[in-house]
Protein backbone atom coordinates (compact mmCIF):
# COMPACT_ATOMS: atom_id res chain seq x y z
CA UNK A 1 0.00 0.00 0.00
CA UNK A 2 1.31 3.47 -0.86
CA UNK A 3 1.07 6.07 1.86
CA UNK A 4 -1.05 9.13 1.06
CA UNK A 5 0.87 12.23 0.00
CA UNK A 6 0.95 15.03 2.57
CA UNK A 7 2.50 18.44 2.73
CA UNK A 8 6.13 18.36 3.78
CA UNK A 9 7.04 19.64 7.24
CA UNK A 10 10.15 19.96 9.34
CA UNK A 11 9.84 16.49 10.88
CA UNK A 12 7.72 14.76 8.25
CA UNK A 13 8.83 11.50 6.66
CA UNK A 14 9.43 11.70 2.94
CA UNK A 15 7.31 9.52 0.65
CA UNK A 16 9.75 6.59 0.60
CA UNK A 17 9.94 6.54 4.40
CA UNK A 18 6.15 6.62 4.71
CA UNK A 19 5.87 3.83 2.16
CA UNK A 20 8.29 1.74 4.23
CA UNK A 21 6.23 2.21 7.39
CA UNK A 22 3.03 1.14 5.66
CA UNK A 23 4.82 -1.77 4.00
CA UNK A 24 5.96 -3.06 7.39
CA UNK A 25 2.38 -2.84 8.67
CA UNK A 26 0.71 -4.54 5.72
CA UNK A 27 3.28 -7.29 5.17
CA UNK A 28 3.77 -8.18 8.83
CA UNK A 29 2.76 -11.80 9.42
CA UNK A 30 2.03 -14.04 12.37
CA UNK A 31 4.83 -16.48 11.48
CA UNK A 32 4.43 -20.15 12.37
CA UNK A 33 6.66 -21.74 9.73
CA UNK A 34 9.47 -20.90 7.28
CA UNK A 35 11.97 -20.27 10.09
CA UNK A 36 15.54 -20.88 8.94
CA UNK A 37 18.28 -22.45 11.06
CA UNK A 38 20.76 -20.23 12.85
CA UNK A 39 21.04 -17.77 15.67
CA UNK A 40 19.56 -14.30 15.47
CA UNK A 41 22.32 -11.73 15.72
CA UNK A 42 22.36 -10.00 19.12
CA UNK A 43 22.73 -6.60 17.49
CA UNK A 44 19.46 -7.17 15.61
CA UNK A 45 17.69 -8.44 18.73
CA UNK A 46 18.95 -5.39 20.64
CA UNK A 47 17.42 -3.09 18.01
CA UNK A 48 14.09 -4.91 18.21
CA UNK A 49 14.01 -4.75 22.00
CA UNK A 50 14.93 -1.07 21.87
CA UNK A 51 11.99 -0.47 19.52
CA UNK A 52 9.71 -2.33 21.93
CA UNK A 53 11.01 -0.27 24.85
CA UNK A 54 10.08 2.92 23.01
CA UNK A 55 6.41 1.98 22.85
CA UNK A 56 3.87 4.41 24.30
CA UNK A 57 2.66 3.64 27.81
CA UNK A 58 -0.12 5.21 29.84
CA UNK A 59 1.35 7.44 32.53
CA UNK A 60 4.81 6.60 31.16
CA UNK A 61 4.68 3.49 33.35
CA UNK A 62 6.75 1.27 31.01
CA UNK A 63 5.39 -1.92 32.60
CA UNK A 64 7.10 -4.41 30.30
CA UNK A 65 9.88 -6.95 30.77
CA UNK A 66 11.38 -9.26 28.15
CA UNK A 67 12.45 -12.85 28.86
CA UNK A 68 14.71 -14.19 26.10
CA UNK A 69 14.48 -18.00 25.88
CA UNK A 70 17.07 -19.90 23.87
CA UNK A 71 17.44 -23.20 25.76
CA UNK A 72 16.12 -26.10 23.69
CA UNK A 73 14.81 -28.13 26.61
CA UNK A 74 12.92 -25.21 28.09
CA UNK A 75 11.37 -24.49 24.71
CA UNK A 76 10.31 -28.13 24.39
CA UNK A 77 8.61 -27.78 27.75
CA UNK A 78 6.80 -24.68 26.54
CA UNK A 79 5.72 -26.57 23.43
CA UNK A 80 4.31 -29.30 25.66
CA UNK A 81 2.24 -26.60 27.37
CA UNK A 82 1.03 -25.46 23.96
CA UNK A 83 0.05 -29.00 22.91
CA UNK A 84 -1.86 -29.53 26.15
CA UNK A 85 -3.65 -26.19 25.82
CA UNK A 86 -4.51 -26.92 22.20
CA UNK A 87 -6.24 -30.16 23.18
CA UNK A 88 -8.14 -28.31 25.89
CA UNK A 89 -9.24 -25.68 23.38
CA UNK A 90 -10.43 -28.18 20.78
CA UNK A 91 -13.90 -28.84 22.30
CA UNK A 92 -14.65 -25.12 22.07
CA UNK A 93 -14.15 -25.20 18.29
CA UNK A 94 -17.21 -25.79 16.13
CA UNK A 95 -17.43 -29.48 15.21
CA UNK A 96 -17.24 -28.80 11.48
CA UNK A 97 -14.02 -26.83 11.93
CA UNK A 98 -12.14 -29.18 14.26
CA UNK A 99 -10.44 -31.08 11.44
CA UNK A 100 -9.14 -27.82 9.98
CA UNK A 101 -8.06 -26.67 13.44
CA UNK A 102 -5.95 -29.78 13.88
CA UNK A 103 -4.23 -29.18 10.53
CA UNK A 104 -3.28 -25.59 11.26
CA UNK A 105 0.30 -24.92 12.34
CA UNK A 106 -0.08 -22.50 15.21
CA UNK A 107 3.44 -22.19 16.61
CA UNK A 108 7.16 -22.33 15.80
CA UNK A 109 8.43 -22.66 19.35
CA UNK A 110 11.26 -25.08 18.66
CA UNK A 111 11.95 -24.16 15.02
CA UNK A 112 12.60 -20.45 15.60
CA UNK A 113 15.94 -18.97 16.66
CA UNK A 114 14.64 -17.93 20.05
CA UNK A 115 11.49 -17.32 22.04
CA UNK A 116 10.55 -14.11 23.81
CA UNK A 117 8.06 -13.77 26.64
CA UNK A 118 6.82 -10.21 27.07
CA UNK A 119 5.41 -9.59 30.54
CA UNK A 120 3.63 -6.80 32.39
CA UNK A 121 4.77 -5.84 35.90
CA UNK A 122 1.49 -4.76 37.46
CA UNK A 123 3.16 -3.19 40.50
CA UNK A 124 5.60 -0.96 38.62
CA UNK A 125 3.26 2.04 38.60
CA UNK A 126 1.38 1.18 41.78
CA UNK A 127 2.29 4.51 43.41
CA UNK A 128 1.49 6.55 40.30
CA UNK A 129 -2.11 5.94 39.22
CA UNK A 130 -1.99 8.42 36.32
CA UNK A 131 -4.24 6.97 33.63
CA UNK A 132 -5.07 3.86 35.64
CA UNK A 133 -7.37 5.18 38.34
CA UNK A 134 -10.50 4.50 36.31
CA UNK A 135 -8.93 2.07 33.86
CA UNK A 136 -6.52 -0.17 35.81
CA UNK A 137 -5.96 -2.45 32.81
CA UNK A 138 -4.03 0.26 30.94
CA UNK A 139 -0.72 -1.30 31.97
CA UNK A 140 -1.74 -4.45 30.06
CA UNK A 141 -2.66 -2.44 26.98
CA UNK A 142 0.59 -0.51 27.17
CA UNK A 143 2.54 -3.78 27.13
CA UNK A 144 0.68 -4.83 23.98
CA UNK A 145 1.97 -1.62 22.37
CA UNK A 146 5.51 -2.83 23.13
CA UNK A 147 4.70 -6.13 21.42
CA UNK A 148 3.45 -4.27 18.36
CA UNK A 149 6.59 -2.12 18.18
CA UNK A 150 8.75 -5.24 18.39
CA UNK A 151 6.71 -6.98 15.68
CA UNK A 152 6.81 -4.12 13.20
CA UNK A 153 10.52 -3.48 13.75
CA UNK A 154 11.13 -7.20 13.22
CA UNK A 155 9.33 -7.09 9.88
CA UNK A 156 11.49 -4.16 8.81
CA UNK A 157 14.57 -6.23 9.77
CA UNK A 158 13.34 -9.28 7.83
CA UNK A 159 12.74 -11.18 11.07
CA UNK A 160 9.66 -13.35 11.54
CA UNK A 161 7.57 -13.22 14.71
CA UNK A 162 4.77 -15.56 15.74
CA UNK A 163 2.52 -14.96 18.76
CA UNK A 164 1.65 -18.19 20.58
CA UNK A 165 -1.55 -17.47 22.48
CA UNK A 166 -2.59 -21.08 23.13
CA UNK A 167 -0.77 -21.51 26.43
CA UNK A 168 -2.17 -21.65 29.94
CA UNK A 169 -0.78 -18.57 31.68
CA UNK A 170 -0.25 -20.02 35.16
CA UNK A 171 1.64 -23.01 33.78
CA UNK A 172 3.86 -20.70 31.76
CA UNK A 173 4.51 -18.55 34.83
CA UNK A 174 5.64 -21.60 36.79
CA UNK A 175 7.94 -22.77 34.01
CA UNK A 176 9.57 -19.35 33.59
CA UNK A 177 9.58 -18.48 37.33
CA UNK A 178 7.47 -15.37 36.72
CA UNK A 179 6.43 -13.66 39.99
CA UNK A 180 2.78 -13.54 41.00
CA UNK A 181 2.43 -9.80 40.36
CA UNK A 182 3.78 -10.12 36.80
CA UNK A 183 1.45 -11.12 33.95
CA UNK A 184 2.70 -12.83 30.77
CA UNK A 185 1.24 -10.91 27.83
CA UNK A 186 2.81 -12.46 24.73
CA UNK A 187 4.90 -15.54 24.00
CA UNK A 188 6.70 -14.93 20.73
CA UNK A 189 8.68 -17.16 18.35
CA UNK A 190 11.42 -15.06 16.73
CA UNK A 191 13.87 -15.78 13.93
CA UNK A 192 14.91 -15.30 10.33
CA UNK A 193 12.52 -16.77 7.78
CA UNK A 194 12.84 -17.96 4.20
CA UNK A 195 9.77 -15.96 3.17
CA UNK A 196 6.86 -13.88 4.38
CA UNK A 197 3.62 -15.31 3.05
CA UNK A 198 1.57 -13.08 0.74
CA UNK A 199 -1.50 -13.64 2.92
CA UNK A 200 -2.03 -14.43 6.62
CA UNK A 201 -1.98 -18.19 7.25
CA UNK A 202 -5.47 -18.29 8.74
CA UNK A 203 -6.85 -16.46 5.73
CA UNK A 204 -4.95 -18.65 3.27
CA UNK A 205 -6.26 -21.82 4.95
CA UNK A 206 -9.85 -20.61 5.00
CA UNK A 207 -10.16 -20.05 8.74
CA UNK A 208 -11.28 -16.45 8.32
CA UNK A 209 -11.27 -13.46 6.01
CA UNK A 210 -10.46 -9.81 6.62
CA UNK A 211 -13.55 -7.81 7.54
CA UNK A 212 -14.39 -4.84 5.31
CA UNK A 213 -13.06 -1.72 7.05
CA UNK A 214 -15.94 0.55 5.88
CA UNK A 215 -18.34 -1.68 7.85
CA UNK A 216 -16.35 -1.03 11.03
CA UNK A 217 -16.23 2.79 10.90
CA UNK A 218 -19.01 4.68 12.70
CA UNK A 219 -19.72 8.38 13.26
CA UNK A 220 -20.20 10.06 16.64
CA UNK A 221 -21.72 7.01 18.38
CA UNK A 222 -21.36 3.25 18.04
CA UNK A 223 -24.62 3.15 16.10
CA UNK A 224 -23.74 6.07 13.86
CA UNK A 225 -23.99 5.19 10.19
CA UNK A 226 -20.59 6.59 9.35
CA UNK A 227 -19.49 9.43 7.12
CA UNK A 228 -20.15 8.55 3.50
CA UNK A 229 -17.16 10.46 2.03
CA UNK A 230 -14.77 8.84 4.53
CA UNK A 231 -16.18 5.38 3.89
CA UNK A 232 -15.88 5.94 0.16
CA UNK A 233 -12.26 7.02 0.57
CA UNK A 234 -11.51 3.91 2.65
CA UNK A 235 -13.24 1.66 0.14
CA UNK A 236 -11.24 3.17 -2.74
CA UNK A 237 -7.97 2.80 -0.85
CA UNK A 238 -8.58 -0.77 0.24
CA UNK A 239 -9.94 -1.78 -3.14
CA UNK A 240 -6.92 -0.40 -4.93
CA UNK A 241 -4.23 -1.76 -2.63
CA UNK A 242 -5.82 -4.79 -0.96
CA UNK A 243 -3.68 -4.50 2.19
CA UNK A 244 -3.15 -7.72 4.15
CA UNK A 245 -2.03 -8.46 7.66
Amino acid sequence: MTAPTTAAGGDDFDQSARDAVYRAMFTRRDVRSHFVAGELDDAVLARLLTAAHHAPSVGYMQPWNFIVIRDGERRRQVRDLFLAAREQELPAIEAERQALYRKLKLEGICESSLNLCVTCDRERSRNSPLGRWHNPEMDLYSTVCAVQNFWLAARAEGVGVGWVSIIEADALKRLLSIPDHVTPIAYLCVGRVSEFAPRPDLEAHGWGQRLPLPDLVMSETFHGAGEAPLKSAIARLCGASRPTR
